[in-house]
């Protein structure tokens, strides 16, 4: 619709076309790359949605105004157009691509994450290019028209009567085809739209209110450019900059904008972990894991979330107890026995059958109802991680040689911070404890020795009792199965009988095959020992960690007022080394990379730029710009009081600059085309300037002729944006197979792209004035600084041959 009112019906489709084929080409590239759709590559499509059509934009757009102000047939408009504008689409496409190259070498688990994104967008972007400059350039100089003509009323009739008349028959008779009928019939119904409505609305803007926005921004960039003006712009946009800058931290200071690494999602999962002391029977475990489950159940299944009998929140819930009930950011996913550990997992509908209904709030409700219920017991409620594993928000290590002093510092710090009640802090664990039971077996190696048993053997016995010893295997339809023989189950944990069982040797002396109790040999005790031993960098480790409380998302606040509580705490010993890493360290790594990735790609975008304009002045601007349109980033989150997510919003970052250097390139490489034709035609020197008046004029020429496609530009960037940060969900196959189009807002995907989309758009807002206003203000700034260095320059030089004249003048006298 927008293109259609800027360029007319027909000329919207040449621009329209390039969406399809563009996605089809980038799809065949990808597919054939080996790649398969996941979210990543999706949300690189939806991105490169908005990005795709500038080109196509740009093209078609160029060869209409030629048509239209210099009379040019078809083919003529369409080659001057296409040599005017190839060069600059290819570099403008190229330096976009540039943004995003450094992206592509992200490295460790978030760059496997994130990869398809930089990929995704670098091949739609491609596709694109090539797309608008072979086959809107043959369409165009086919098929275009600067006149909209009006459909005769029999042909529209008898379209629309068969169209409309076929959609009718497959709605009643075809099944499950039937919503292709209802888009037959919606298709006739729109030509109607457009034959009374639209297609006046258009003509009009196109004729009235586009020629009226014209001149007014033609008015408005003479004036900006004249006097004094242009200076008061340039450094009032630079003040803004530092504005946006100082607002975006004072807000920060102040916690109205927090900081967050990744995405705070809606919990699809509430786990609840319950963890008794170790040793605990997996008999109690179980009794009290079915308690908590009636609990929580009763929480889930509260008449709030439910609808006649059905629970519209809760899709499933299950409940485990021992093996694989450990958390996975703290038992690292393991599935060993763990009899002391239950967990129960409660799996949320899709965001679209929730009826509104906040799953986090119900993760709350279940919290608050479980603390302190049963003492003893270890309980937390947690939702499933979104995105590649960081660690705890809140992960405190000790580092040291001695485990018994590290697990002792541990639990004083514990309580230390515990009695500083800082806010945030969900509650603080520890990852290592001294209560695991075990066995000590002391060996009598005087006598084992005697009898020619090995200490080996002992621990063999003692094993193979417990865990059993491989007797061979069984065969059944082709399947392998192992056969394990090991002590019953009531005798296999009776210490009794795994002591006086025999142990089969030979006497080494006789020679012969004799076999006394296990506990002639050895003695046990029993003791307790640590639930495990853990290394970082040859150093071992005990970790104090804990999640944010509901409400708290900038872990690095948290973890700041922690430290500075710590300066005040006492008894640290010297040889215990305290490091807050988890998601911290994560979050300042892959801060730093995404810093780095953004100067890196400006730099690239820096080089290309040279290369095209052979000049440093103009890609200096075009960096300005960047720089500049920050204003629109942080000015829109300070507004909106959202927060900074660290990892989209500076891809969103990245992503703007790419769009920002689009129009900026497109824009100056015409005005410079326009400067260059000005010389030719007035026999100027190409090493010499432009009188200033005829400069004035050629740089308002081409911000007007460049105000439709970056208007355009920006608007469907925007446009194609818009439903991702709102999170507006439409079923199109539903709206027409069943005419519920099933809209709602929200859900996970805005969650996590909102961040990214926002970004783009608050810096596009700005962008658009910068590039229609302050680039060329700045381009005829440094321009005029040019023109009076060179003078300056030539005079100083003038100046120096006439004192030398003189001087020998006076020297000959």
């Amino acid at each position: 619709t927008v293109l259609m009112f800027f360029l007319g019906f027909r000329n919207a489709l040449f621009v329209g076309f390039a969406i399809p084929m563009s996605m089809f080409m980038s799809l065949m590239i990808l597919g054939a790359l080996g790649y398969t759709l996941n979210t990543m590559i999706l949300f690189g499509l939806i991105m490169g949605l908005g990005m795709l059509v500038d080109n196509g934009i740009v093209v078609v757009e160029n060869v209409y105004r030629l048509m239209e102000d210099e009379g040019l047939s078809r083919v003529e408009a369409a080659k001057k157009g296409i040599g005017e504008i190839a060069f600059p689409i290819i570099i403008s496409t190229v330096t976009t691509v540039a943004a995003f190259v450094p992206l592509g070498l992200w490295p460790g688990l978030f760059g496997q994450f994130m990869i398809y994104f930089p990929i995704t967008l670098s091949v739609v972007l491609g596709s694109s290019l090539f797309v608008a400059i072979f086959f809107n350039s043959v369409l165009v100089s086919q098929f275009m028209s600067i006149e909209d003509k009006e459909m005769p009323l029999k042909r529209i009739v008898t379209i629309t009567s068969i169209v409309g008349g076929f959609g009718l028959l497959i709605m009643i008779i075809g099944g499950p085809y039937r919503g292709f009928g209802s888009l037959m019939v919606f298709t006739a119904i729109l030509l109607w739209v457009y034959r009374l409505f639209l297609r006046k609305a258009a003509f009009y803007f196109q004729t009235k209110t586009l020629v009226w926005l014209e001149n007014a921004y033609e008015n408005t960039l003479r004036s900006a450019m004249s006097s004094w003006k242009p200076y008061a712009v340039t450094i009032g946009t630079f003040l803004l900059l530092f504005i946006a800058f100082g607002g975006f931290g004072a807000s920060v200071a102040s916690q109205r904008t927090q900081i967050e690494f990744f995405p705070d999602n809606k919990p699809n999962q509430i786990v609840v972990y319950i963890e008794y002391p170790e040793g605990t029977a997996i008999e109690k475990t179980n009794e009290i894991t079915k308690k908590i489950e009636q609990k929580v159940y009763s929480i889930l299944n509260e008449d709030t979330y439910m609808d006649d009998g059905v629970n519209y929140m809760v899709e499933s819930a299950v409940a485990q107890v021992g093996e694989g009930a450990g958390n996975p950011q703290t038992d690292g996913g393991s599935s060993a026995e763990m009899p002391h550990k239950g967990k129960i997992t409660a799996s949320m509908r899709q965001y679209k059958y929730r009826r509104g209904q906040d799953s986090e709030l119900l993760r709350q409700k279940v919290q608050e109802a479980l603390t302190g219920l049963y003492p003893g017991v270890l309980i937390s409620v947690e939702k499933d991680a979104n995105g590649p594993p960081a660690g705890s928000a809140i992960n405190i290590e000790l580092e040291g040689q001695d485990y018994n002093e590290l697990i002792a510092v541990a639990e004083q710090m514990r309580r230390f911070i515990n009695s500083r009640n800082v806010p945030g802090i969900d509650e603080l664990k520890i990852d290592v404890n001294k209560e695991k039971p075990s066995m000590r077996v002391l060996v009598d190696r005087e006598k084992a020795g005697e009898l020619g048993v090995s200490t080996g053997q002992v621990g063999m016995q003692l094993r193979n009792s417990i865990f059993g010893a491989k007797a061979g295997i069984y065969k059944e339809d082709g399947e392998d199965y192992d056969i394990y023989v090991r002590f019953n189950e009531d005798i296999r944990y009776n210490t009794s009988a795994i002591f006086n069982q025999n142990i089969t040797f030979r006497d080494m002396a006789s020679g012969q095959v004799k076999s006394i109790p296990v506990s002639a040999l050895a003695e046990q005790s029993n003791s307790t020992g640590f639930s495990a031993i853990k290394h970082r960098d040859t150093e071992r480790v005990v970790t104090i960690y804990s999640a944010l409380a509901p409400g708290f998302v900038d872990a690095a606040a948290v973890v700041s007022q922690i430290r500075t509580e710590m300066k005040s705490f006492e008894g640290l010993p010297s040889d215990v080394k305290i490091d807050y890493t988890g998601q911290i360290e994560e979050q300042n790594k892959q801060q730093a990379f995404l810093m780095g990735a953004f100067f890196k790609g400006l730099g690239l975008i820096f080089f290309i730029l040279i290369f095209q304009f052979n000049s440093v002045s103009k890609p200096a601007i075009i960096m300005m710009a960047i720089f500049l349109s920050l204003i629109g980033v942080f000015g829109g989150i300070v507004a909106t009081g959202s927060s900074f997510v660290i990892m989209m919003t500076m891809m969103g970052i990245i992503s703007l600059a790419g769009i920002v250097v689009n129009n900026g390139v497109v824009l100056l490489d015409y005005a410079q085309l326009l400067i260059d034709r000005k010389k030719e035609e007035l026999d100027i020197d190409d090493s010499e300037y432009l009188p200033v008046k005829e400069l004035f004029n050629c740089i308002v020429r081409a911000g007007k002729a460049r105000l439709r496609p970056v208007i355009l530009t920006a608007i469907t960037t925007i446009l194609g944006l818009i439903p991702l940060a709102i999170g507006l969900n439409i079923n199109f196959f539903s709206l027409f197979q069943e005419f519920d189009a099933k809209i709602y807002f929200g859900g996970d995907n805005v969650i996590f792209w909102g961040p990214l989309a926002w970004t783009v758009i608050y810096g596009l807002f700005v962008a658009t004035f910068l590039t229609l206003i302050v680039v060329p203000i700045m381009f005829y700034l440094i321009t005029r600084f040019k023109m009076w260095l060179r003078k300056k320059t030539i005079t100083i030089i003038e100046t120096d041959a006439v004192n030398d004249e003189n001087s020998k003048e006076a020297i000959l006298t």
